[in-house]
Formats: structure tokens, C-alpha cells, sequence
């Protein structure tokens, strides 16, 4: 059932970027990322989440963003989150904004983790409640964050790992993973194109002891923009650490 639905919502992203590609601008950018879970007792802990996201490769910014949230784990496979995240972004590309702009977002997410044989299979379902002061003009040829608009939007993910030795990720293991990631938008101040984004990763990891893992790998990053014409196909190179250091000791 969960197999047949994701491959609805797959099918249902093609065709909305089949009807929105009467504009389309190609980008190479870079994502340097952290995230945190840390567990601070049985059944709480900290999300922690900091990601510095360059334009032509490297050379200019593109986004700043840092998140933060509480987690409550119901057992091993299964964890909520809820919490607040910071967004500055910046002109960029081919399609660039009028100027540099800041987001504040709210958000809440279940997260489930589910072994398949080799396979690890993480879904997550979250969504967010954004603020963002989308740029203005001023005074003539010259623009400046707006008033906060708010909008949702619900993201659907899921991520595959499998390790090149062994039935599972382990310390010391080296790892093949990919992701799709389908973001849509809905609710009051929505542009005609309620699709916003879409994310395929694909990367080599490896799981560090104490520390977590690191992965590096390629994101095709695909942004439907609220006009429903302009498309960004951002080719994104990615280097993330995935920390799970536990702070809590059973006594």
C-alpha cells in the first residue's frame, strides 16, 4: 500500500513538471550540511540543524539555514519532531530574486525507520508553517524584504541506504544511499502551481564511530516557482554529517 502511494506521488510530480517547463534555468550549486539528533533522555532529545548553501559552485551565497526542534522517540523505528527554523536566501542564478530576503518557519514531522533485509528505509512526513518576506520594490530599482506572507507546505521523503558489506549500517561501514523528497504547497496565498519543489540524492556515505556519518553525493533539486512557469533545475553537490551522539546514559 505504502509502495503503490509513493509511486502515485512520484507520477503526480512528473506530470506537474511536464505542464510548469516553458522556462527553465540550469544552476550548479554546493550544500555544506549538519544534522543533529541527539537524545537527552528515553524519550526526548534535540534536533539540531545548520546548512550553508553556495551559488556557482561555491563562489556565492545561496541560502543560510539553521533549524532547531525538539524530538519525543515512541520507540527505536519511530520519532516526532517539532520546531523552528531561520531562512535568509539570496539572489542566485538564472532566475534570480530581486534582493535577499529571511524566512521564518515553523515545523512538525514524524519520522520512521524500517529495515528491509539490507535496505534501510527512513520516510518522513513533515510540515511546515512559513513566514517569509518575499522581496518589494522601495523606490524605484530598488528592493527590500516585504511584510511576512504565511503559507504551508507538506514535504514527503524517503531514503533508501545499503551497505557494501554486511545486512546493516554499522559503525565503520561504508554505504550507498538515495532520496526523493516531493514538497507541495497549500492553503491561502498559494500561486497557481501548488507543486514547489522536488529532490533526488543520490551519495556514498561513511558511519564514523561517536561522530556520525558522512556522505557525499549529487541532488538534483527541482523548483516549480509559484507562477507556474519558471523552473529551476539546481545540479548540487553535497557534503553532510549525520550526527546521532547520544547524550543520555542509562544509569
Amino acid at each position: 500500500m505504502r509502495s503503490a502511494f509513493l509511486l502515485l506521488l512520484h507520477f503526480a510530480c512528473q506530470s506537474a513538471f511536464s505542464q510548469t517547463t516553458k522556462n527553465v534555468a540550469h544552476n550548479s550549486n554546493a550544500w555544506f550540511m549538519y544534522f543533529g539528533n541527539h537524545k537527552l533522555s528515553s524519550k526526548w532529545g534535540l534536533h539540531l540543524e545548520a546548512q550553508l548553501r553556495r551559488s556557482d559552485f561555491v563562489s556565492n551565497p545561496q541560502q543560510l539555514l539553521l533549524r532547531g526542534g525538539v524530538n519525543y522517540y515512541v520507540n527505536s523505528q519511530v520519532f516526532f519532531t517539532a520546531g523552528y527554523a531561520f531562512i535568509e536566501s539570496y539572489p542566485y542564478g538564472e532566475q534570480p530574486s530581486k534582493s535577499s530576503f529571511p524566512e521564518n518557519r515553523i515545523w512538525e514531522q514524524v519520522q520512521i525507520k524500517t529495515q528491509l533485509q539490507r535496505f534501510e528505509w527512513i520516510s518522513r512526513f513533515r510540515l511546515e508553517q512559513r513566514f517569509v518576506q518575499q522581496p518589494v520594490e522601495t523606490t524605484p530599482g530598488v528592493y527590500e524584504p516585504g511584510e511576512s506572507i504565511y503559507t504551508n507546505r507538506m514535504r514527503i521523503f524517503n531514503r533508501l541506504s545499503i551497505p557494501f558489506k554486511g545486512k546493516i549500517i554499522m559503525d565503520k561501514s561504508a554505504y550507498f544511499t538515495m532520496y526523493d523528497e516531493i514538497m507541495w504547497n497549500w492553503g491561502k496565498n498559494t500561486g497557481p502551481n501548488l507543486l514547489d519543489q522536488n529532490r533526488l540524492y543520490a551519495a556514498f556515505g561513511y558511519a564514523f564511530p561517536i561522530v556520525g556519518r558522512l556522505e557525499l553525493g549529487y541532488l538534483l533539486q527541482s523548483i516549480f516557482k509559484s507562477d507556474g512557469i519558471r523552473v529551476e533545475q539546481n545540479h548540487t553537490f553535497q557534503l553532510g554529517l549525520f550526527s546521532n551522539i547520544n547524550f543520555y546514559r542509562k544509569k
